[in-house]
């Protein structure tokens, strides 16, 4: 395929750099294989400890070079890492749909969002702002800064293979930090074309080695970086067990995380909602990127007096999807990763049946010509209760769980009623209904949207969620002052030194 030789993607790939070198390790070969058709696409070298080691090590020395460029010359460096991705967009977002699954539109879509950050970074490097306060004591002046903190451990998941990446190196970079890149080890060639494009921006501009680094493998890798007291911050995008995990061993060395991990998104459809914009919003939520995205909607809580008339153009829409090669375009829907996810999705549906589900479109795996990958299954709709356990508990598949309401505080109650707090939504043309929902009493989640689904973030606001969610932030508003530590400094101009609170230390 072109789009592989473009990116610099060969059979085997060396999976562990420094920047312009790429280092020998003997650890276990990670074989790609395409969600779409089967196919092996290439492997990739992973990284055993002396490697991990000497990464470590050398991305430490060049954080004290990194760190005294101008910020704004740092932007500068990341405003042509922007532009390189654009030259490679269209290969890029073939690369993401082909080893991923998520249709071309979607894949596209992904490296967009590189882009932008990268133009919301290049701003950002002139306005690393600190404040300053009045001090108590005369003649004495008070502000504060914001200092980089080191390397930046990324681990990055598989469904957003390259755009949760950008978010924290685009703004690490120009804060000053070093970035250790851990790619999801069940789409590491992402990994190895995203780090081909920015190291020639790198190697062009004579950016210290090591600023950007490259770490392939599985959870192991992932347990060096979280432990290692010379990473003072993970960044860890999962499943919730594995964020519970990471939180675990990075709190135990007090060092600093960021957790994006599971949503259980849900959308509120009103009695006075816009039923047709309504259906786009969920349908795209829950079977986009087949259901699996953390902020696809698996959950959609409707009035009574609308819910038999919503239920019946949804079930109709569901029958209008199209399920196959997302790489042509007239597909709505691709496959889910891998065997072991159409596993889960099976168990689920199965749970689902046990538990009292009332399944009015069936799940099933598709078989046949177009098909032979084994991934590809149909999204499902289920009738069910908010407490059944499966309902609670969240599947990476396209299963969506409807429920009725008749007042606007019991749906929220039923949409702040599971352990995740990630997305949420509220389809209303009424003010007051919008209003509630976004109040203190309202949704509890990090992303609370009116009129729009659950899924699909601007990188302008701050990304996260709470409770299980892990309250990490990342991409736009002020999520660079997580890759930063704050200084508060006081200068005293006077010709005495007075104490604050007005102690006295007299001799």
């Amino acid at each position: 395929m072109d789009f592989l030789k473009e990116l610099g993607i060969q059979a085997l790939n060396k999976g562990v750099s420094t920047g312009s070198t790429w280092i020998e390790s003997n650890g276990p070969i990670i074989e790609s294989f395409s969600p779409v058709d089967g196919k092996l696409i290439a492997a990739v070298g992973t990284t055993n400890k002396a490697a991990y080691e000497t990464i470590i090590k050398q991305s430490q020395e060049a954080f004290k070079e990194w760190r005294n460029w101008p910020a704004p010359k740092r932007g500068e460096i990341v405003r042509q890492v922007g532009q390189a991705l654009r030259n490679k967009k269209e290969s890029l977002g073939k690369l993401v749909s082909y080893e991923m699954g998520k249709s071309l539109q979607e894949g596209l879509g992904e490296v967009q969002e590189m882009i932008d950050i990268c133009d919301f970074a290049v701003g950002l490097s002139r306005q690393l702002y600190g404040l300053t306060m009045h001090s108590e004591r005369p003649s004495h002046r008070m502000y504060e800064q914001w200092h980089p903190l080191g390397i930046v451990g990324i681990i990055s998941a598989f469904n957003f293979p390259v755009a949760v990446w950008s978010w924290n190196a685009a703004l690490a970079w120009v804060c000053g930090n070093t970035t250790v890149w851990k790619p999801s080890e069940k789409t590491p060639l992402c990994g190895i074309a995203i780090f081909n494009i920015v190291q020639e921006v790198f190697t062009t501009n004579q950016v210290p080695e090591a600023v950007n680094c490259l770490v392939q493998g599985g959870r192991e890798l992932g347990e060096w970086m979280s432990h290692d007291l010379s990473i003072p911050l993970i960044s860890a995008t999962g499943s919730t067990r594995m964020g519970k995990a990471v939180s675990a061993a990075v709190g135990a060395r007090l060092g600093k995380s960021i957790l994006e991990l599971g949503g259980n998104n849900a959308i509120i459809i009103s009695e006075h909602a816009d039923l047709d914009m309504s259906l786009i919003g969920a349908v795209f939520g829950a079977v986009g990127t087949a259901g699996q995205r953390c902020t696809s909607t698996r959950r959609l809580i409707i009035h009574e007096k609308v819910y038999e008339q919503f239920k019946e153009k949804l079930v109709k829409a569901y029958h209008q999807i199209k399920i196959g090669d997302p790489l042509n375009t007239q597909n709505h829907m691709g496959p889910l990763i891998d065997k072991d996810a159409v596993a889960m999705y099976l168990k689920a549906i199965e749970e689902g049946e046990k538990q009292g589900c009332n399944y009015i479109v069936k799940g099933e795996v598709l078989n046949g010509p177009g098909y032979e990958s084994g991934c590809y299954v149909t999204p499902c709709i289920a009738e069910a209760k908010n407490e059944y356990a499966i309902v609670q508990h969240e599947t990476f598949a396209p299963i969506l769980y409807l429920m009725k309401y008749s007042h606007l505080e019991e749906a929220i109650a039923l949409q702040n009623g599971v352990p995740q707090g990630l997305s949420s939504a509220i389809m209303t043309l009424n003010m007051r209904e919008a209003e509630k929902f976004l109040s203190q009493t309202g949704s509890d989640c990090g992303i609370a949207n009116v009129n729009i689904g659950t899924s699909g973030a601007e990188i302008g606001g701050a990304f996260g969620g709470e409770k299980e969610t892990g309250g990490g932030r990342e991409s736009g508003s002020d999520a660079w002052k997580a890759y930063m530590r704050r200084q508060t400094n006081t200068i005293n101009w006077s010709e005495k030194l007075p104490l604050a609170q007005g102690i006295k230390f007299d001799f």
